[in-house]
């Protein structure tokens, strides 16, 4: 897959910086020594963490260089690093782990999620939020689009999609053996968008990326064009013109 689009993502930095501020207001380490911003972006999360915690190591860490790239000119004064999460393991200085939109992305989360909680000195917390709107209409088409599109015939058909999140009580069970404390909740967010022109842009910055970077120059033009006017369809302008996207996430707070 080609490298994520930095500039395309933050095209909607106010509304994607909501949830991690409401994840953040729920942390419950006033001083920790340090902190990891896992899959920091480009560093809209970081400058958050950096806010509230001024007196720690904030680090930021992601696998896309240009995501890198533009979180260290936000934050020249940070350390970032390239690295993955799932062969990744924190020191014993790291008192909280941050991770805001990563996990949906990683393989095998729930084991990556216990392992790194379990990483975490007694009193840690691993703090992480992910969409859990694969149920949603934009999701939706995109999944029935892939799935019919003409691929060639030698490429490899389209990308796998996100797999589903597990259940509230299914990350309780998994994650409460091994912590001294935990927090899940669902937050839906309403996102006034201008028009559905508006949602294609938001998810070319994140979810349709696999896709678009698996086609042509002329294919993709093509897809964003019969995915635009899909989109059109499902979600109908409210009355001042503008359409809302309908964007569900779960939240785990996890204290070791």
């Amino acid at each position: 897959m080609e490298d994520w689009n930095a500039r395309q993502y933050l095209k909607f930095e106010d509304e994607r910086t909501r949830p991690p501020r409401d994840l953040l207001a729920q942390v419950p380490h006033e001083r920790p020594r340090r902190v990891v911003d896992l899959g920091c972006g480009p560093g809209n999360s970081t400058e958050l963490l950096v806010k509230r915690f001024p007196n720690a190591d904030v680090i930021g860490l992601d696998s896309s260089p240009n995501m890198l790239r533009l979180a260290r000119e936000r934050l020249p004064q940070c350390r970032f690093v390239e690295a993955d999460i799932a062969s990744w393991t924190p020191d014993a200085e790291t008192d909280v782990l941050f991770a805001n939109a990563v996990f949906q992305w990683v393989p095998n989360r729930e084991a990556e999620l216990r392992r790194l909680l379990a990483a975490l000195p007694a009193g840690g917390v691993l703090a992480a939020q992910m969409p859990d709107n694969t149920g949603e209409p934009a999701h939706i088409i995109q999944r029935e689009m892939a799935e019919s599109w003409p691929w060639p015939s030698d490429a490899p058909g389209p990308p796998a999609g996100r797999d589903e999140l597990l259940s509230p009580e299914a990350y309780y069970d998994l994650l409460k053996p091994i912590c001294s404390r935990i927090d899940i909740w669902h937050s839906i967010y309403n996102h006034v968008m201008a028009d559905a022109r508006s949602i294609v842009e938001w998810f070319k910055g994140s979810a349709l990326q696999p896709i678009l970077s698996a086609l042509d120059a002329a294919s993709r033009e093509k897809f964003l064009a019969a995915y635009t006017e899909k989109i059109a369809r499902a979600y109908q302008p409210r009355v001042d013109g503008k359409v809302l996207l309908r964007f569900p996430r779960l939240f785990i707070v996890a204290v070791r």
